[in-house]
């Protein structure tokens, strides 16, 4: 299943935070090979501190974490202007209300191949991207901003999600970095549930009717382990 966690709700979820925040610093920090601070196993920036929304991709108990994305407002902080400022043009105004940045996308392939072996961590980054997107137009969001390596683009077609590239930049790792927009609406994520084959939204939010049905493509048993009641 496929919920999003708001400040108010950190608390009741703090075990799938601590799991999310250890996720990232293996993913990350050991993985990755980042410079970016943690501590005690966790990687945890100030951008955690500003309230995100996070989504999280676990089971129906809520006790095992499978994937997470963070979501910020970009009327604050956010990393593409604190950081990665020179991947995108100057004259280039990504602040507005209706445009969040999508940050730490990061999936436990452990955990994903014990419990879903069927799912490929390539698979399973379209589905979190799915989630993504029907999670930000459920909360009226209409463009997710976000920075990332070249060869993620090819992962972003596979799912059926088009992004905008607007520029790109060396020197914060071995790769260039690039800057892309991507523009939401709900003829891209039927679009993506066709791609990926999905016949049900994974994410629902609770203000949705329990019938809500965004395509009618056909039921797969993946779909039935992995769609969501948020």
């Amino acid at each position: 299943m496929f919920l999003t966690i708001q400040a108010h709700q950190y608390d009741t979820h703090r075990h799938l935070l601590d799991d999310m925040y250890r996720l990232r610093k293996r993913v990350f920090v050991d993985e990755a090979k980042w410079t970016i601070p943690h501590e005690n196993g966790r990687e945890i920036d100030r951008y955690d501190t500003l309230g995100p929304a996070y989504l999280v991709w676990c089971n129906p108990e809520r006790t095992r974490l499978y994937g997470s994305l963070r979501l910020l407002p970009t009327t604050g902080p956010t990393l593409l202007y604190d950081t990665f400022r020179a991947t995108f043009p100057g004259d280039a105004c990504l602040a507005a209300p209706g445009i969040w940045e999508g940050t730490r996308l990061c999936i436990d392939k452990a955990n994903l191949t014990a419990d879903h072996p069927e799912i490929l961590p390539v698979r399973a980054f379209g589905l979190l991207l799915l989630a993504a997107t029907e999670c930000a137009l459920a909360h009226g969001i209409d463009t997710i901003i976000t920075n990332y390596e070249p060869h993620l683009a090819r992962i972003y077609a596979r799912a059926g999600l088009p992004v905008d590239e607007l520029g790109r930049a060396d020197g914060y790792g071995r790769f260039p970095v690039c800057c892309g927009v991507f523009e939401l609406s709900e003829a891209v994520a039927a679009t993506m549930r066709r791609k990926l084959g999905i016949g049900l939204p994974l994410y629902r939010h609770a203000h949705l009717p329990s019938g809500y049905r965004a395509v009618s493509a056909p039921k797969t048993p993946e779909t039935r382990k992995v769609a969501a009641h948020a």
